[in-house]
Protein backbone atom coordinates (compact mmCIF):
# COMPACT_ATOMS: atom_id res chain seq x y z
CA UNK A 1 0.00 0.00 0.00
CA UNK A 2 1.34 3.42 -0.99
CA UNK A 3 2.31 5.64 1.92
CA UNK A 4 2.96 9.38 1.95
CA UNK A 5 4.16 10.85 5.24
CA UNK A 6 4.48 14.60 5.71
CA UNK A 7 6.66 16.27 8.30
CA UNK A 8 8.09 19.68 9.11
CA UNK A 9 4.97 21.59 10.09
CA UNK A 10 4.78 23.76 13.16
CA UNK A 11 4.18 27.20 14.59
CA UNK A 12 6.08 30.14 13.10
CA UNK A 13 5.78 33.91 13.20
CA UNK A 14 4.76 35.88 10.15
CA UNK A 15 7.74 36.40 7.88
CA UNK A 16 9.34 33.16 8.98
CA UNK A 17 10.11 29.98 7.07
CA UNK A 18 9.32 26.29 7.23
CA UNK A 19 10.36 23.35 5.10
CA UNK A 20 7.88 20.54 4.67
CA UNK A 21 8.93 17.06 3.60
CA UNK A 22 6.87 14.20 2.24
CA UNK A 23 8.43 10.75 2.23
CA UNK A 24 6.88 8.25 -0.15
CA UNK A 25 7.05 4.48 0.01
CA UNK A 26 5.72 1.50 -1.92
CA UNK A 27 5.58 3.31 -5.23
CA UNK A 28 7.91 4.02 -8.11
CA UNK A 29 8.40 7.58 -6.98
CA UNK A 30 10.11 8.93 -10.08
CA UNK A 31 7.09 8.09 -12.23
CA UNK A 32 4.66 10.18 -10.15
CA UNK A 33 3.91 13.86 -10.27
CA UNK A 34 3.84 15.19 -6.70
CA UNK A 35 1.61 17.96 -5.43
CA UNK A 36 1.06 19.99 -2.28
CA UNK A 37 -2.38 21.10 -1.18
CA UNK A 38 -3.66 22.81 1.95
CA UNK A 39 -6.90 23.15 3.85
CA UNK A 40 -7.68 25.89 6.33
CA UNK A 41 -10.48 25.53 8.90
CA UNK A 42 -13.87 26.00 7.26
CA UNK A 43 -12.39 26.20 3.77
CA UNK A 44 -12.07 23.89 0.79
CA UNK A 45 -8.81 22.11 0.10
CA UNK A 46 -6.75 24.20 -2.31
CA UNK A 47 -3.83 23.63 -4.62
CA UNK A 48 -0.46 24.99 -3.52
CA UNK A 49 2.23 23.60 -5.83
CA UNK A 50 3.22 20.65 -7.94
CA UNK A 51 6.35 19.19 -9.51
CA UNK A 52 6.22 16.94 -12.56
CA UNK A 53 7.89 13.55 -12.69
CA UNK A 54 10.46 14.53 -15.30
CA UNK A 55 12.16 16.87 -15.73
CA UNK A 56 10.68 18.29 -12.57
CA UNK A 57 8.78 21.31 -13.88
CA UNK A 58 7.05 23.24 -11.11
CA UNK A 59 3.72 25.05 -10.92
CA UNK A 60 2.37 27.26 -8.14
CA UNK A 61 -0.82 28.83 -6.96
CA UNK A 62 -0.73 32.60 -7.39
CA UNK A 63 -1.05 33.07 -3.63
CA UNK A 64 2.31 31.39 -2.95
CA UNK A 65 4.27 32.21 -6.11
CA UNK A 66 7.59 33.80 -5.25
CA UNK A 67 7.44 32.64 -1.62
CA UNK A 68 7.17 28.83 -1.85
CA UNK A 69 9.43 26.41 -3.71
CA UNK A 70 8.59 22.79 -4.45
CA UNK A 71 11.33 20.28 -5.23
CA UNK A 72 11.89 16.56 -5.28
CA UNK A 73 14.69 14.11 -4.60
CA UNK A 74 13.96 10.95 -6.53
CA UNK A 75 16.88 9.12 -4.91
CA UNK A 76 15.25 9.64 -1.50
CA UNK A 77 11.61 9.29 -2.62
CA UNK A 78 10.91 12.66 -1.06
CA UNK A 79 9.23 15.88 -2.12
CA UNK A 80 9.80 19.17 -0.33
CA UNK A 81 7.98 22.45 0.08
CA UNK A 82 10.15 25.35 1.16
CA UNK A 83 7.93 28.11 2.51
CA UNK A 84 9.40 31.57 3.02
CA UNK A 85 7.88 34.87 4.10
CA UNK A 86 4.95 33.04 5.66
CA UNK A 87 1.73 34.91 6.28
CA UNK A 88 -1.12 34.22 8.72
CA UNK A 89 -3.32 33.28 5.76
CA UNK A 90 -0.93 30.39 5.03
CA UNK A 91 -2.19 28.69 8.20
CA UNK A 92 -3.62 25.32 7.20
CA UNK A 93 -3.09 21.59 7.19
CA UNK A 94 -0.71 20.83 4.33
CA UNK A 95 -1.02 17.60 2.37
CA UNK A 96 1.20 16.00 -0.20
CA UNK A 97 -0.32 13.93 -2.98
CA UNK A 98 0.84 11.69 -5.80
CA UNK A 99 -0.55 11.42 -9.32
CA UNK A 100 0.46 8.15 -10.99
CA UNK A 101 -0.77 9.26 -14.36
CA UNK A 102 1.85 11.96 -14.39
CA UNK A 103 -0.84 14.61 -14.06
CA UNK A 104 0.61 17.75 -12.57
CA UNK A 105 -2.27 20.20 -12.42
CA UNK A 106 -4.33 21.68 -9.62
CA UNK A 107 -7.30 19.28 -9.69
CA UNK A 108 -7.11 17.36 -6.42
CA UNK A 109 -9.45 14.66 -7.75
CA UNK A 110 -6.73 13.50 -10.14
CA UNK A 111 -4.23 12.77 -7.37
CA UNK A 112 -4.62 9.15 -6.30
CA UNK A 113 -2.63 9.03 -3.07
CA UNK A 114 -2.58 11.42 -0.11
CA UNK A 115 -0.64 11.85 3.09
CA UNK A 116 -2.21 12.47 6.49
CA UNK A 117 -1.26 16.13 6.54
CA UNK A 118 0.92 18.35 8.70
CA UNK A 119 -0.27 21.48 10.51
CA UNK A 120 1.28 24.84 9.68
CA UNK A 121 0.32 27.77 11.91
CA UNK A 122 1.55 31.28 11.21
CA UNK A 123 1.07 33.84 13.96
CA UNK A 124 0.80 37.55 13.28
Amino acid sequence: QVQLVESGGGLVQAGGSLRLSCAASRLTFSTYAMGWFRQAPGKEREFVATVTRNPGITYYADSVKGRFTVSRDNAKNTVFLQMNNLKPEDTAVYYCAAAPSGYSGSNSALYNYWGQGTQVTVSS
